[in-house]
């Protein structure tokens, strides 16, 4: 078998773009999030189209779950002689979409603007999935000209947007299935359009929720209030202590880092957070520094009576919830504890506290050397003609790479994605930039040539 030289690769994914960019509309029109309060059924449709794309390929597929937990699937072809394997990794679960109202079009029809396509999961991460369809349909796969000339695994997760919350389990269950000598997580993204990036650190996360309770009940305003704390004011004044003045996270004891040496203009990162005129940063240092090597922390939301409904009463108590993003080195458990210590610490007015967990994850550190990232950054440059990808850190979290990196320390892990600085993931008018896309199934398709032959392409 003679493996495809670049130029039959180039033309191959030429070829096969349309009807991969079919196939990722139609997975796009698919709702499927793994959150508890959503219809399960769009899911397991989702799962079951992706098994369909892999079953197409000549791989054989299973679709593996844990207890309840949210469908993967798994399609796997054994390695020629001599020959490593591949694992190729994506999910097909989505985000909620928020407000309807804030999107120009319908988040489950996708819609091409600009030369980008709109819609929930057109970029994280169904074109994740399509970026390694696309790879493998070059090589001809599940047709008489196959020339793939290495082993594939496709793990496809089906609840990763919902915190992974079975796939340890999973990955210790299918560990031989999975076993390869390369790991590629197509979950991220690149610097800029026009730069491709590889991605080395990332943040861990810990998730909670946090009470405030100081009343049995609501009690009247007039009568009470001077004397009597209202817990949401209770609840604001602990939340505001979680920063300084500067909007450094105050939280004693956390581990702080310095990133790579990239500069990342201020004018450039304040345009592609979307931050309105006026509006200070927060924190202090490099702003690499600040979003991927040191902790951050947010709050997601309140529960507590909403301004329509809200009676003139001290309200009894309130929640919020807490997302903590910590640096590579730190440690969950114990970063979690130090959060609960200090609100435990500054909790106004002798206010009930309670804090509980909700989810954790690890931060990671990848160290991208040897032959397999040689062929990654190969391919890359030709894929972006001759542009050279760049080492990112991530501020976001994924934090199953940690289990990859220690069900497979001999593994290879390349965090790769289709991501750009304008794709708006999580957010209202995610979108995919179509020609980024083309170059990230081109650089895939080139990787898995280098990793058979060993030659930069």
């Amino acid at each position: 078998m003679t493996t495809p030289a670049v130029d039959q690769l180039r033309a191959a994914i030429e070829r096969e773009l349309p009807g991969v960019r079919a196939d990722l509309e139609r997975l796009v029109r698919i709702p499927g999030i793994a959150f508890d309060d959503f219809d399960a059924a769009p899911l397991e449709r989702s799962a079951h189209a992706v098994a369909d794309l892999i079953r197409d390929l000549g791989l054989d597929v299973r679709i593996s779950r844990i207890g309840e937990g949210a469908p993967a699937v798994i399609g796997r072809r054994p390695a020629p002689p001599g020959a490593p394997t591949v694992l190729l990794y994506a999910h097909h679960d989505v985000q909620p979409t928020g407000d309807p109202s804030l999107w120009a079009s319908d988040p489950f029809e996708p819609v091409e603007r600009d030369g980008r396509l709109y819609g929930r999961g057109s970029a994280d991460d169904k074109a994740g999935i399509m970026a390694h369809i696309a790879a493998l349909r070059a090589f001809g796969c599940g047709t008489a000209d196959d020339r793939l000339p290495v082993g594939i695994v496709l793990f496809i997760e089906g609840e990763e947007e919902f915190g992974s919350p079975t796939l340890s389990e999973l990955l210790a269950e299918n560990r031989d299935d999975l076993a390869s000598d390369v790991i590629v997580i197509a979950d991220s993204g690149n610097w800029d359009i026009g730069v491709p990036a590889l991605t080395t650190s990332l943040r861990g996360i810990v998730n909670c929720f946090v009470t405030v309770q100081v009343l049995e009940s609501a009690a009247h305003s007039g009568m009470f209030g001077g004397a009597v704390p209202d817990a949401l004011t209770a609840l604001c004044r602990l939340l505001a202590t979680l920063h300084d003045a500067d909007g450094e996270v105050a939280v004693e004891g956390l581990v702080r880092g310095e990133a790579a040496p990239l500069d990342y203009p201020v004018e450039r990162f304040r345009s592609e957070a979307g931050l309105l005129d006026g509006v200070e940063l927060i924190g202090t240092g490099r702003i690499v520094d600040r979003i991927w090597t040191k902790p951050s922390i947010s709050v997601l939301g309140i529960d507590a009576p909403p301004t329509s409904e809200a009676p003139n009463a001290l309200v009894a108590g309130a929640r919020a919830k807490i997302s903590m993003r910590i640096a590579p080195g730190d440690d969950p458990a114990s970063a979690y504890q130090m959060l609960v210590t200090h609100l435990e610490k500054h909790v106004p007015w002798g206010a009930q506290i309670t804090v509980r967990l909700e989810a954790n994850g690890n931060p990671c550190v990848i160290d991208a050397t040897g032959r397999y990232f040689d062929a990654a950054r190969a391919a890359f440059k030709t894929a972006w003609d001759g542009t050279d990808p760049v080492e990112i850190g991530v501020g976001g979290s994924i934090p199953f790479i940690a289990t990859f990196q220690s069900l497979f320390p001999q593994a290879s892990i390349l965090v790769t994605g289709v991501e750009d600085p304008h794709t708006k993931a999580h957010g209202a008018n995610e979108s995919l930039h179509l020609g980024e896309f083309a170059r990230v199934c081109l650089a895939e398709a080139l990787l898995l040539r280098n990793i058979a032959t060993g030659e930069p392409a």
